[in-house]
């Protein structure tokens, strides 16, 4: 079950469920697109991989029980700033580098 992050690990800015800026990498990690694009430029500090924007979970129960109020959002924060200057050093060959052939 995907875990729904309420924030940034970058700048801890508020990522509510249905946040169309949320950003996640194949790890969970958990971003804004403003830190995605620029600080990490698409390149995940915790695995290398890219990110992609964060599905949105239905606030209503359509179908099966699968939904918002069933499966609820995180409440955990995982605020990480990220080191900008040791960032650029290790993502300066993997941005070059497209996602899906890291």
């Amino acid at each position: 079950m995907l875990e729904l992050r309420p924030t940034c690990e970058n700048c801890n800015c508020s990522l509510p469920p249905a946040a169309k800026n949320a950003r996640i990498c194949s790890y969970e990690c958990t971003f804004c697109s403003d830190c995605v694009e620029r600080v990490l430029f698409n390149v995940c500090p915790n695995c290398g991989g890219g990110f992609t924007p964060r599905p949105i979970r239905p606030t209503k129960n359509w179908k099966g029980n699968n939904y918002l109020g069933a499966d609820t959002a995180s409440t955990t924060v995982k605020h990480r700033p990220v080191n900008a200057a040791a960032h650029a050093q290790f993502s300066a060959e993997l941005s070059l580098i497209p996602p899906e052939s890291r």
